[in-house]
């Protein structure tokens, strides 16, 4: 229960920052917008402020704006006299929907449509903005309290350990020894067959030097010891036929910033953090279309849900650090030329620009349609793959 709480009140957060990017910039440029949803129709409930009164008014029910509408394009029935704030029961994200956003009512001057190029095209990546801002701010706040950090090269310049450097385990690779023993992201280990572990490095040699040969690791997990046996195996992916327990390990020490120094610092990371991301997607593309696979896990709502638990338990900076790189996903994905993404739509005002001529609206909802119902899939797939995980 603790995780869902904690999962669904990030995932709310992160939504309303990106949607509240599309709804002021929309409403700066004089856009008329329908409705703030948080989560996807069919609606239980929504409040909008009646303009003659000036009081709020609850509505419940579907209401005759449909998923169809919502995501797929079609035009939107006026039903308020004002922005509609509705509370949706499928829990995956969030909307603005904005007047004319798929090309109707283009004579309208407060429709989308009706808009030059350029303000409709800052109205589309404002979420992907603001989502960026808020990592960044996020990172900055942590840099302030400390964060966990990965020190190996040592202490980066200006900033100071807060906490010593740990091995920590910075991921769990799926059907690994290292996940059939029960290690978990954030694990610190103390050490192995009682030998104290002085680094990341060094606990990999010893692990390479007994081969295939069961090791106890003893682990600190908060403020819990474990006692944990693992025989280290061949891997699917490995070429050079050395057994490993499956773990990504990291020397992380929690490094603190003076508050002058960690705003610079939170937006470098957050910078330098949506990079990394971006090659990530583009090798996880790449070996998709050369039939390699994945060369990385992918994880869905459920994965994350459980990632973010696992971080809350571990404390409140592992959370701020998880969040941010959330966000910056999701500002990632998001910006991806795929229809019925920011993306996708921003793609179609610049063919609209370069051609000087709009794509035929029934095209470009049927793309959006399409879209949307093939990104649910995936994430259907993908939730199935997290849930088995999940199963001893």
């Amino acid at each position: 229960m603790f995780t869902i709480i904690i999962f669904l009140l990030i995932l709310s957060l992160l939504v309303i920052v990106h949607e509240a990017g599309h709804f002021f910039m929309a409403r700066k440029f004089g856009m008329k917008v329908y409705e703030f949803g948080l989560g996807f129709p069919p609606r239980m409930f929504g409040l909008y402020k009646d303009p003659k009164t000036g009081y709020l008014v609850s509505v419940r029910g579907p209401g005759k704006g449909g998923l169809k509408e919502t995501v797929g394009g079609d035009e939107r029935i006026e039903e308020y006299p004002n922005t509609l704030w509705s509370f949706n029961w499928l829990p995956l994200g969030g909307f603005v929907k904005i007047k004319g956003e798929s090309g109707e009512k283009a004579h309208e001057a407060d429709s989308f449509a009706h808009k030059p190029a350029w303000q409709r095209l800052v109205v589309l990546v404002a979420g992907v903005f603001m989502n960026f801002v808020l990592a960044a701010v996020l990172l900055s706040v942590g840099f302030m309290i400390g964060l966990p950090t990965d020190v190996t090269g040592g202490v980066p310049e200006g900033a100071a350990l807060k906490e010593p450097p740990a091995v920590v385990v910075q991921q769990v690779v799926d059907d690994s020894p290292a996940k059939a023993a029960g290690l978990h992201l954030g694990d610190k280990i103390i050490s192995l067959n009682g030998e104290a572990v002085e680094n990341a490095q060094a606990l990999t040699e010893k692990v390479r030097e007994r081969g295939a040969v069961e090791i106890t690791l003893i682990v600190k997990r908060g403020d819990e010891e474990l006692t944990l046996k693992v025989t280290p195996a061949l891997l699917s992916e490995d070429t050079d036929l050395v057994p490993r327990l499956g773990i990504l390990l990291a020397d992380a020490g929690i490094v603190r910033y003076p508050w002058y120094r960690a705003i610079y610092q939170g937006f470098v990371a957050a910078f330098f953090g949506l990079i990394n991301i971006f090659i990530a997607f583009f090798i996880l593309i790449k070996n998709l279309i050369l039939g390699r696979g994945l060369a990385f896990d992918v994880s869905g709502p459920v994965g994350i849900a459980s990632i973010i638990g696992q971080s809350a338990r571990l404390g409140f900076n592992y959370l701020i650090n998880v969040t941010a790189m959330i966000s910056l996903s999701l500002a990632a994905i998001n910006i991806l030329p795929i229809p019925a993404l920011d993306g996708g739509r921003a793609l179609f005002v610049v063919i609209e620009k370069i051609f000087r001529r709009k794509v035929s609206m029934k095209y470009e909802q049927l793309a959006h349609t399409i879209g949307f119902v093939l990104l649910l899939l995936l994430i259907i797939v993908v939730t199935y793959k997290d849930i088995l995980g999940l199963i001893p």
